[in-house]
């Protein structure tokens, strides 16, 4: 497939891409319980295809690793990335398989539950990822995360670190057998509350937590932990200064909270295309907390990212 994009990517992006099946309800249903809803929407999403997309809307060069199946949805996919001027050049349609999809509830306080099938993303293999190496190599920072399979993402991480590419690892969907490598191969961990939590076993309920689990995942061969704690904002921990945590809190900014899906993935997209500009972590971060607060209070997943012109100029400007 052809790119739609001819310079070399700064962000480079290896992950799914999913439609996203959003019902909004009162509450969530009990077990065996039907319940009205009040809306029903479709959306874009996939953890990678919303980071990827993220860092584009901000004026990113980004490139996308992804497959998708010969569908309408995966149709609808390529040209979503084309919109929003991502690569597709790594973007592959699988024959006779369903692209991804994500059923979402999110309910009246903006709460989401989440199911995903993962389709064609399945499929994505190491190959697919030595095949991109040349982009790879060119970008200032490589994302991955778990809605593919693990050992296609370790080889990404792999591959960016053997061309001294900064990789940002989100450890999403959470799990607890992880290969130790995976861990020595991120430059940057970014995991929520719960997903910290699951890899090491501390409670991340206070700053003391939170510390605590950060210099675990250090422990295990990360770089530099950044870890999103909600509404605190979030935690920057590195291996070159444990006695030293940075806590950098979200905007004082007034947000009806409408829908919070997408909104780690917010996060990351901004952080990473903060970092390939050069910014320092810090301030990476504020910003991209920033983004990440314009995001909830609005509907969807990528309908709700900021783009560049939504962001005041102490934010966007680099």
């Amino acid at each position: 497939m052809s790119s739609s994009v001819a310079a070399a990517p700064e962000v480079f992006v290896v992950g799914a891409s999913n439609i996203d099946l959003i019902a909004y309800v009162p509450r969530f249903p009990a077990e065996g319980e039907t319940l009205h809803g009040s809306k029903f929407e479709t959306g874009f999403g996939g953890k990678g295809a919303n980071q990827a997309v993220m860092a584009a809307k901000l004026g990113g060069t980004v490139g996308m690793l992804t497959c998708v199946g010969d569908d309408t949805f995966g149709k609808d996919t390529v040209g979503n990335y084309e919109k929003v001027g991502i690569s597709t050049k790594h973007v592959h349609t699988i024959g006779n398989t369903a692209t991804g999809v994500a059923p979402i509830f999110v309910n009246d306080a903006g709460q989401n539950c989440i199911v995903i099938v993962n389709g064609a993303n399945d499929r994505i293999t190491k190959e697919h990822v030595r095949g991109a190496t040349s982009e790879i190599s060119a970008a200032k920072a490589v994302v991955c995360q778990l809605e593919i399979p693990v050992e296609v993402s370790l080889e990404a991480l792999k591959v960016a670190k053997e061309n001294n590419t900064l990789t940002i690892f989100n450890p999403a969907p959470a799990r607890a057998d992880l290969p130790n490598d995976i861990f020595q191969a991120c430059d940057i961990i970014a995991p929520n509350e719960p997903e910290a939590e699951l890899l090491t076993g501390e409670k991340v309920d206070s700053s003391e937590g939170a510390v605590r689990a950060a210099r675990k995942l250090i422990d295990k061969g990360c770089k530099t932990v950044i870890m999103t704690l909600g509404k605190r904002g979030c935690l920057i921990l590195s291996k070159d200064d444990l006695d030293s945590p940075t806590f950098v809190g979200v905007p004082q900014k007034d947000v009806d909270v409408k829908d919070t899906s997408g909104a780690g993935d917010c996060f990351i997209g901004s952080l990473s295309y903060f970092i390939g500009k050069g910014l320092e972590l810090p301030e990476a971060c504020r910003r991209a907390c920033y983004c990440a607060t314009i995001s909830v209070g609005g509907e969807g997943t990528q309908s709700s990212f900021p783009s560049k012109d939504d962001l005041p100029s102490d934010v966007y400007s680099c």
